[in-house]
């Protein structure tokens, strides 16, 4: 009887050996290799505070408008296209008369919480950043701050929204209030993902596959960069810091500070979304999320990943996909042009 009750159990054990054949085997992410990681917070606050909902209001409308471009066809969602995860998916975007920068332009989510904003960090925060393209000549291409407030001013609605979000201001129509009203709807934009829930405790939120993802990025050191709550976006970095980036043609931050020891350097991109959000690096010339992997290991790390690894990699990146504030971003229905705004301008 005793022999038989082995003989079942050891078919027993057989059978169930069988049908978790298929399963991964358990992951365990050590707690002490979190503590470089936080969530999202809730709110990206500016340094006067949270914005008053009226900025917010107002900010979305000119997020959307076409109207602050010269030729009155590209607003901040074109190139940042809020329903794409932030970008247009382009090497680099069109902008004025077609033309297009030398740099890729970054989602738009999660860029409040940046400790700086461009690549080579010329604003320090999202409201100083919205002036930029408005008054580029390869992007939006207005002429002048006096340009702008003059459409604004066009459209009694505009000038009403003006005054709710900046009252007391004796001239609110302006630029600079522009800007600041842009940046105040662009901290709204945060994509709680996954990997938030799994940092907050939730175990289950994370497949085994994707732990063992998480372990890979942080075995061949990914996280000496891209840590903190964004997995990058709070510091700079040399581009090929272990190995000479093959393309020098944009030496980055040197531009802005012109010394020596800036050049080839950049702000560190942001992880999150970054399955969403190709092509890859300030040149936007890396096509592929695989392929970017690759690059970063060789250039920054001086490691050549096998094909594992870039796979597994790859599955914990899919973590930080987020999700998009559908409600938040809905376009609004913006002011008609009246008599006196200004006719689209494609003159140089």
């Amino acid at each position: 009887m005793r022999a038989a009750r082995v003989f079942l159990g050891a078919v027993a054990a057989l059978a169930l050996g069988a049908l978790g054949c298929g399963r991964q085997a358990p992951q365990t992410v050590d707690a002490a290799k979190l503590k470089m990681f936080a969530p999202l917070p809730d709110v990206v606050p500016a340094k006067a505070g949270a914005p008053a909902e009226a900025q917010v209001t107002l900010g979305r409308m000119l997020y959307y408008e076409p109207r602050l471009s010269k030729g009155q066809d590209v607003s901040c969602n074109t190139c940042h296209n809020l329903t794409r995860y932030g970008v247009d998916g382009e090497p680099t975007s069109e902008g004025f008369k077609k033309q297009h920068g030398n740099r890729n332009s970054p989602t738009v989510y999660n860029a409040a919480a940046h400790f700086v904003q461009f690549w080579d960090g010329r604003a320090p925060d999202v409201e100083a950043q919205a002036k930029g393209p408005v008054m580029n000549p390869v992007e939006m291409a207005m002429p002048s701050e006096k340009a702008v407030a003059a459409v604004l001013k066009s459209m009694p609605e505009y000038v009403a929204a003006f005054q709710r979000a900046f009252p007391g201001e004796k001239d609110p129509v302006t630029l600079e209030n522009a800007a600041k009203a842009i940046g105040a709807f662009e901290r709204g934009l945060l994509t709680p993902a996954r990997w938030d829930k799994f940092l907050k405790g939730d175990e289950t939120a994370l497949t085994p596959e994707e732990k063992a993802g998480f372990n890979t990025f942080v075995a061949a050191g990914c996280q000496a960069c891209h840590a903190g709550t964004l997995l990058g976006g709070n510091l700079y970095q040399k581009i090929g810091t272990v190995k000479p980036y093959p393309d020098t043609s944009d030496e980055g931050r040197f531009q802005v500070t012109k010394s020596d020891a800036d050049k080839m350097t950049f702000k560190v991109p942001s992880l999150r979304n970054v399955e969403k959000t190709g092509p890859y690096f300030h040149n936007g010339k890396i096509p592929t999320l695989d392929a970017a992997i690759v690059q970063m290991a060789e250039y920054q790390l001086g490691k050549q990943l096998s094909d594992a690894e870039v796979r597994s990699i790859g599955a914990f990146l899919k973590t930080l996909t987020g999700d998009i504030p559908a409600e938040y971003i809905k376009p609004p229905e913006l002011p008609k042009s009246t008599a006196k705004t200004p006719k689209p301008d494609l003159a140089d």
